[in-house]
């Protein structure tokens, strides 16, 4: 990737709340228009999918905006750079997300930091390839009480731990595409990946949860990714972590998701087990929606302001 000097701005001088003309994307210490940055084609994450990245939001709250769990997003993704071999500075790149954030003026936002291996020769070695690293953000309309989902059961398998650890590895969510392709292709929102010996996993990009008899559990599966959003519910409700098979689950009176993305996200269907009006899954969104805008003093402590 390459920037034009004239079009950067140096993080020293980025604007405060002022919505810039043109989207600014933090890349290698710099702020730069969006629309003046390049890749080039000999990327090696382009090729080998050699570059670890997360998923976070911003909110606005009654004390301005804030990020939430920014420092738990950030050691994760400390860990997967580690993992390739890459280096990581977790403190630059909160700046760079704080920074990223005023640039654009953004409040409600989703914000997708990205470290990966550049251009270089063709081959498996990530040595002698130059690291990157960018912090993009968009602005987010939150609709929490959104559509609730069909699920269909994926004949495709989770990336088995001892294969590929559950960090968020770009190259890891080709699985991830594949089932939800086949997902859509079947009519339903959302694919669940279960595993040869019928326990559930996860779905393509959320965690999973069942309620039973008004009880909370958390599905735990040495396959799935540990979520942030997960741990934030179990913290919040006390729920049980617990492996389940697919047919508790199907049993289950009430069934939702949960990520950054998602939030807190009721299951109406999995394959054709309907669910009811899911009452609980829906007092816990309204939970969770007031813990990341600040309304719960005893959980401010999960935000960063911007």
């Amino acid at each position: 990737m390459s920037v034009n000097a004239s079009n950067v701005t140096p993080i020293s001088e980025a604007p405060g709340f002022e919505a810039a003309p043109t989207p600014k994307l933090w890349f290698d210490g710099v702020l730069a228009d969006v629309d003046t940055l390049q890749a080039d084609l000999t990327t090696h994450a382009m090729h080998y999918g050699s570059g670890v990245f997360e998923g976070i939001r911003a909110y606005a709250t009654a004390e301005g905006a804030a990020v939430f769990r920014l420092p738990e997003h950030m050691e994760r993704m400390r860990r997967g750079a580690e993992l390739l071999g890459m280096a990581f500075d977790v403190d630059e790149v909160t700046e760079a997300v704080l920074a990223t954030l005023r640039a654009n003026g953004h409040r409600d936002a989703y914000i997708r930091p990205l470290a990966w291996f550049g251009a270089g020769g063709f081959g498996l070695d990530v040595e002698g390839h130059p690291q990157h690293v960018m912090v993009s953000t968009t602005a987010t309309r939150v609709h929490l009480s959104g559509a609730r989902a069909t699920v269909g059961v994926s004949s495709w398998r989770r990336n088995p731990a001892d294969s590929l650890p559950p960090l968020k590895l770009c190259g890891a969510y080709v699985n991830s595409i594949l089932a939800k392709r086949e997902g859509k292709a079947r009519g339903y929102d959302e694919a669940l990946f279960v595993d040869h010996d019928g326990f559930v996993v996860e779905c393509t990009g959320a965690n999973v949860f069942l309620v039973k008899s008004g009880r909370v559990t958390a599905v735990e599966h040495r396959d799935a990714l540990p979520g942030i959003t997960r741990d934030t519910l179990i913290a919040l409700t006390g729920a049980e972590t617990r492996a389940v098979t697919l047919d508790e689950l199907l049993d289950a009176d009430e069934v939702f998701a949960c990520g950054t993305a998602a939030e807190v996200a009721p299951i109406a269907r999995i394959e054709d087990r309907g669910y009811g009006d899911n009452p609980v899954s829906r007092e816990l969104a309204t939970l969770y929606a007031r813990v990341i805008r600040g309304q719960e003093p005893a959980y401010r402590h999960w935000l960063t302001e911007i």
